[in-house]
């Protein structure tokens, strides 16, 4: 498919992507943003404006008293106001709403903001995040620790599950609407250091998972996109928790992201961790990026939200980019092989024949049997249009690195549990303690 290029960035410093697909639809969509200061949602509404969508733009207090954070939005805002050709008609299809997410009566009264400005909601994106750094037992030594767990479900699960709430009642009025929630492959994939982050973005996909079924018949989809945890972690808040000497050993893959966090922020003068300090305080601040490094970070995830938000039949989960998909998968690997070195056991407490044991040990994989529907909306064909999807979405050549290696955490999962490739070796090990 033959793209035009479109200037994605901040104007002091643009860089040319391809243009993003969007998919069918005979109007403008009205979009709302819960938290429109991060780099990856001004990038958005940059492409959405240009697309002639309206869009709604939560903008959480707690942010805005940030010079640094509001940067690029206010750079948007002065475009929108501006006599610029590329941006005519901007103003008029954007609205701030200042919002704190963790107080439902504020996001009851956006929501209602955004419908009197524009008329409706179609599709409502949750994006809000902030990543707390430390271990399960750093994060319960004081009361200033503990606080930080109850933030961090704040900021990731109660203020989404708040905007959902309150964005329900318009969308199944209406009978139509589309919810994405952004979260990352830590909805799939626990990361030493980050557990509670973790954590909370297993209980918001669970919800979600839960709601999918729930409002199926009102026509309400929900999706959840899962970039690789970069993407949230270096362009929210980071908060890191005093660490514990004890977690400093060289074989513990604790202390790995929070070195590798260190190093991306001590890379800027005013976003410097102090390495003693970080020892016995907390300390929070937003990562401050180049803006050709924001766009090589976010874009690829920018171009998947543009392809799938407002998608006719768009996928219960969509994962962003090879490394995400590769990770998720090895971790789906290990879990199915584990189940099946158990599935005895596992069947041993329901009364079945034996033959009906061996049938369940020597079931199909799931891509070699019949597809089933568990939600009308979503029909016999919807791979192939997911497949289709992903061709449509755009991935810049290159990308700042990864953080951390999900394959070799992976690989080290499968050996701490005794368990090496399947290829003619036969089970793992049944002895360690389950």
């Amino acid at each position: 498919m033959e793209r035009k290029n479109s200037e994605a960035g901040p104007s002091n410093n643009p860089l040319k992507v391809p243009a993003a697909s969007f998919p069918t639809h005979n109007s403008p969509r009205v979009w709302f943003l819960t938290s429109a200061l991060s780099p990856l949602s001004v990038r958005l509404i940059r492409l959405l404006l240009k697309h002639g969508d309206y869009v709604a733009a939560g903008l959480p207090p707690k942010e805005i008293e940030d010079d640094e954070r509001c940067l690029e939005f206010k750079e948007l805002i002065n475009d929108c106001n501006s006599n610029k050709k590329q941006c005519e008609g901007w103003k008029d299809r954007i609205r701030g709403i200042k919002v704190d997410g963790r107080a439902k009566s504020q996001c009851l009264a956006a929501i209602a903001e955004a419908i009197k400005v524009f008329g409706r909601i179609d599709i409502l994106m949750c994006c809000s995040s902030e990543a707390v750094v430390g271990t399960v037992e750093e994060l319960s030594t004081n009361p200033a620790t503990r606080s930080l767990v109850r933030d961090q479900f704040e900021t990731i699960y109660f203020n989404q599950v708040n905007f959902i709430k309150s964005a329900l009642p318009h969308l199944r009025e209406k009978r139509d609407g589309h919810i994405l929630i952004l979260t990352g492959i830590t909805g799939h994939i626990g990361t030493p250091g980050m557990s509670m982050y973790c954590a909370a973005t297993w209980a918001l996909e669970g919800f979600c998972d839960a709601l999918t079924y729930e409002v199926a018949p009102f026509n309400i989809k929900i999706t959840i996109v899962q970039p690789n945890k970069e993407i949230q972690l270096l362009t929210n808040r980071i908060t890191f928790a005093p660490q514990l000497p004890q977690y400093e050993t060289q074989n513990n893959p604790a202390p790995q992201i929070r070195d590798i966090l260190a190093h991306v922020l001590n890379s800027h003068p005013d976003t410097r961790i102090d390495p003693q300090n970080d020892k016995y305080s907390i300390e929070s601040v937003f990562p401050i990026l180049p803006g050709e490094s924001k766009d090589k970070l976010v874009m690829e995830t920018v171009h998947a939200l543009t392809a799938i938000g407002g998608h006719e039949n768009p996928p219960a989960r969509h994962i962003v980019g090879y490394e995400g998909i590769a990770s998720v998968k090895e971790k789906l690997k290990i879990v199915s092989e584990e189940m099946e070195d158990f599935v005895e056991v596992s069947c041993a407490v329901d009364i079945y024949t034996k033959s009906a044991v061996s049938q369940a040990a020597l079931a199909k994989p799931r891509s070699q049997r019949k597809r089933s529907v568990s939600i009308e909306r979503r029909d016999s064909n919807n791979e192939g249009k997911i497949a289709q999807l992903e061709k449509r979405i755009t991935m810049p050549e290159d990308g700042i690195n990864r953080l951390g290696n999900s394959q070799s955490r992976n690989d080290g999962l499968r050996k701490s549990r005794g368990r090496g490739s399947r290829g003619g070796k036969g089970r793992g090990s049944q002895g360690g303690s389950h």
